[in-house]
């Protein structure tokens, strides 16, 4: 005997919940499938950046310059390290201003020799996932008159190359004070010397 005290949702409640989750468990698998499928994924996502392109062009409207910062940003978290370097050294100079030397004898500190992998911030599937549905967002704001707002779009053009120049040279100044390359040139590092 049920208990009178228990809510049970209605039968049409729970099929469409049961529906729901079938869903996402199905878009879960197809991107799973789609994981190490790294050139075709970016192609696609290349494709869908065409298609919306096109799109502004054929309609001559729709000149969504959030996206294009919104990728901005993106890559920017790409390109970062998931622990920032200059935030470490500040750390490591607060705790040599506290005077850590007074608990007894300490490691080397010494971080030149160790081995630290670069770990990004934003994954390459999170970038990726990220991208697509953002380009795909603004593909469907292009159908829908709401969205179309006029603008003098060579301003946005140019504060976004503005942007981005002065964000690259940021990020490449980080990267050369703090010796990190965020891309993997290909070629696997070689220990020993060659034989």
């Amino acid at each position: 005997m049920m208990s009178s005290d228990e809510p049970t949702a209605p039968p049409t409640l729970q099929a469409a919940q049961a529906q729901i989750s079938k869903l996402q468990r199905q878009y879960q698998q197809t991107l799973d499938r789609w994981t190490p499928h790294v050139l075709q994924r970016w192609l696609g996502t290349l494709a869908l950046l065409i298609t919306f392109m096109l799109r502004i062009v054929l309609s001559q409207g729709w000149y969504i310059d959030a996206l294009a910062i919104y990728l901005l940003n993106l890559l920017l978290a790409f390109l970062q390290p998931r622990f920032d370097p200059s935030l470490q050294d500040d750390l490591l100079a607060d705790e040599i201003e506290e005077g850590t030397g007074d608990d007894g004898p300490t490691l080397p500190s010494q971080r030149d020799d160790e081995f630290r992998p670069f770990v990004r911030r934003l994954p390459e599937w999170q970038f990726w996932l990220g991208s697509t549905r953002a380009v795909m967002v603004a593909l469907f704001c292009t159908f829908s008159e709401v969205f179309d707002v006029p603008v003098y779009w060579p301003i946005l053009v140019l504060y976004f190359f503005v942007l981005f120049a002065l964000t690259m040279r940021r990020q490449i100044q980080h990267m050369i004070k703090y010796k990190y390359i965020p891309f993997d040139i290909g070629r696997k590092a070689r220990y020993g010397g060659s034989k």
